[in-house]
């Protein structure tokens, strides 16, 4: 285990918390982080602002250039970028996308010890996705063809070994809509028997009723891993473990946890709170979620488990600073757990 007094979290140094823990964020390239893990002298001038409109309301996005990330990874070990979410990496031609230029200029950054998560898109793991005004049925729904030549095979020829996991992410579904976990079980065997056999796949399910013993057979059996996220309408970070019997299903021994919004409040509730990200809001921060992300990290350090904690911004406000307050409570229990063996 890591000594804390060895370790600069006060000034977000978390890459020595214990050889088994990657703390990092969802995305990157964020203005207010400037003074925090971004150079202020190299990057104050260099802020590209774009418009973006979320629940109908304008905001203006500050963000840095690619490069940038060098200095993200003097501080975290795990990257997940999310922009891979929105767009595959090839055209059906085969033609890339602008995503596979981004992806691209990505890895010329990295060095050893660095290590990335994408996002599967969601033309992938959507049952229903946003064109012309509307929700639509997915048409490329679980194609294992799709994902392998479309995405799959090109991020693994970009990243390579640089690549740490892949999330498939599935919306969540209103029950009007939704199928058994059952079907849901049977469609995803086939599409992970479909797909080349990884030890880097996760599963993120936003609808409760498929946390069930169906679902999590399947995931056991082609060992994909079962992401532990804080969001809107699940349940709490240790019920949503305790129904798979708190078994780490990843054949690759990791595990994620994504720390993504407070519970009950909606993507575009706590994008406004959250906006600018540059410092912790108080209404927004979870004790509980901080202590159950702390205990769950020394659940899996005991399973011999890689822990990859994934905390955004409408988590709390601001990334780095919640991130420090996981990384200061995972200490704290080691410390008490160090003390306790040594009493007994």
């Amino acid at each position: 285990m890591s000594n804390p007094e060895a370790l600069d979290v006060d000034n977000f140094q978390f890459r020595g918390l214990h050889p088994d823990v990657f703390l990092g964020t969802a995305s990157d390239r964020y203005a207010g982080w400037l003074g925090q893990i971004y150079s202020e002298k190299l990057y104050s001038d260099r802020i590209t602002r774009r418009k973006k409109t979320v629940g109908g309301k304008p905001f203006v996005e500050e963000v840095l250039p690619v490069e940038s990330v060098q200095e993200y990874f003097h501080h975290f070990r795990v990257l997940e970028l999310d922009f891979t979410f929105y767009r595959l990496l090839l055209e059906e031609d085969g033609e890339p996308t602008p995503n596979y230029h981004v992806l691209q200029r990505y890895r010329q950054y990295l060095k050893d010890g660095d290590s990335l998560i994408l996002k599967v898109p969601q033309a992938i793991c959507a049952q229903k996705v946003w064109h012309g005004g509307r929700y639509v049925v997915n048409e490329s729904y679980l194609n294992g063809a799709i994902f392998t030549r479309q995405f799959y095979d090109p991020a693994v020829a970009i990243l390579g070994s640089y690549l740490s996991g892949l999330i498939f992410e599935q919306e969540y579904q209103r029950k009007k809509d939704r199928t058994s976990p059952q079907e849901l079980a049977t469609d995803l065997d086939v599409f992970f028997k479909e797909i080349p056999k990884e030890n880097r796949y996760h599963l993120e399910l936003r609808t409760e009723p498929y946390l069930t013993n169906s679902v999590f057979q399947v995931m056991e059996k082609h060992g994909v891993g079962q992401v532990l996220s804080h969001w809107t309408w699940l349940p709490t970070l240790d019920k949503q473990f305790a129904k798979s019997g708190r078994r780490f299903f990843n054949s690759g021994h990791q595990a994620i946890i994504r720390l993504m919004t407070p519970r009950g409040a909606r993507y575009e509730e706590a994008y406004a709170q959250a906006h600018p990200f540059d410092t912790l809001v108080d209404t927004m921060v979870n004790p509980n979620m901080v202590e159950e992300t702390a205990e769950l990290m020394w659940e899996a350090v005991d399973s011999n488990v890689r822990i990859n904690i994934i905390v955004n911004n409408r988590a709390g406000g601001n990334a780095p600073l919640m991130g420090r307050q996981i990384a200061l409570r995972f200490l704290e229990m080691g410390h008490d757990l160090n003390e306790t063996s040594e009493d007994v």
